[in-house]
């Protein structure tokens, strides 16, 4: 069984973009690689509880078991040693990309007060999308009652899009809420 984005996907999506860049060949058009969800725990040095929760949060959200990342350096400001365990991420791929990513559009960001859609200058010059969400609780798996403290998260969305423009055009087409 396909996502209903990946049908949309091949549907739609590619006719328009060959249209409107005039590709050549289909495998020009822009597609999507890979969602990476990030979630930087601060307290987890203080409080290893936190780091079980937020990691179990993750794969709630996700569908796919989280990996705990580590720091790469010391920081004494921070009291943080190298080594020590200080977050969580989750690289999604295939059909749980696609699953991840129509939730998101479809059913987290719309959860949102006051949303008035997502920013479209978030792009990096080579047609990856990031944007941070404040909290988990948008999401549909997670319960208010059981959460212990409101995180917030980073997604990534990498695509094959040459430019921001083509990205912007691409993630629209995909149903990316941008502002107007």
């Amino acid at each position: 069984m396909t996502s209903r984005l990946k049908v949309k996907y091949r549907e739609e999506v590619v006719n328009a973009l060959m249209e409107k860049f005039n590709y050549s060949n289909v495998n020009e058009v822009p597609r999507l690689e890979k969602v990476v969800i990030n979630m930087g725990i601060g307290e987890a040095r203080d409080n290893p509880k936190a780091l079980e929760s937020a990691v179990k949060e993750l794969e709630m959200i996700t569908g796919q078991k989280a990996l705990v990342t580590t720091a790469k350096k010391s920081v004494a400001n921070f009291k943080l040693r190298e080594g020590m365990k200080v977050g969580a991420k989750v690289t999604l791929r295939g059909e749980r990309m696609y699953d991840f990513l129509d939730k998101l559009m479809n059913i987290a960001l719309p959860r949102v007060r006051d949303f008035r859609g997502v920013s479209d200058t978030s792009f990096d010059g080579r047609g990856n999308y990031a944007m941070g969400i404040k909290e988990q609780l948008m999401f549909p798996e997670i319960e208010y009652d059981k959460v212990e403290s409101i995180r917030g998260m980073d997604v990534v969305i990498v695509t094959t899009a040459k430019t921001d423009e083509e990205a912007r055009v691409f993630l629209e087409k995909m149903g990316m809420p941008f502002k107007k």
